[in-house]
């Protein structure tokens, strides 16, 4: 008899996975008093945490979609069309070293967040490390 195959990594999933880790980076930056190489590399993250967060948001409503569940994917997809925009001008920020305009941006993303509670950080320092080189190494993306 064959078992059902479950895929413990949903699009949700990944997504919750992915806005607690910006909720604990938005927490950590917030506290630094410049950018050090640290805080750019949590920069370069959050841009590859939110397009995370787009590509799951792409994979749920093509799922919806094939099921005819329209209204609901409508609704979905408007949720979260802040994203591109957001993570390109991060992104922008990074690459042009404007850290000035760094602020602003994540005052922006934060209410986002606000309803992920944070009693401990689960995130470690390694997950964001060299995500900046790997960001600047990448050609810029005019939009996500």
């Amino acid at each position: 008899f064959m078992s059902r195959v479950i895929h413990v990594d949903n699009p949700g999933k990944r997504r919750n996975q992915a806005r607690r880790s910006i909720a604990e980076i938005l927490r950590l930056l917030g506290r630094k008093q410049a950018i050090d190489d640290e805080g750019r590399d949590m920069a370069a993250m959050l841009v590859y945490f939110l397009r995370e967060i787009k590509e799951t948001v792409d994979e749920s409503a093509a799922a919806w979609e094939k099921r005819g569940y329209w209204m609901k994917v409508e609704r979905f997809v408007r949720d979260w069309e802040w994203i591109p925009e957001l993570a390109a001008n991060i992104d922008d920020v990074i690459r042009h070293e404007a850290w000035d305009l760094l602020p602003e941006l994540l005052a922006d993303l934060s209410p986002h967040f606000d309803d992920i509670h944070i009693k401990t950080m689960t995130r470690k320092p390694s997950d964001w490390r060299g995500a900046w080189r790997k960001l600047m190494a990448e050609p810029p993306v005019a939009a996500y």
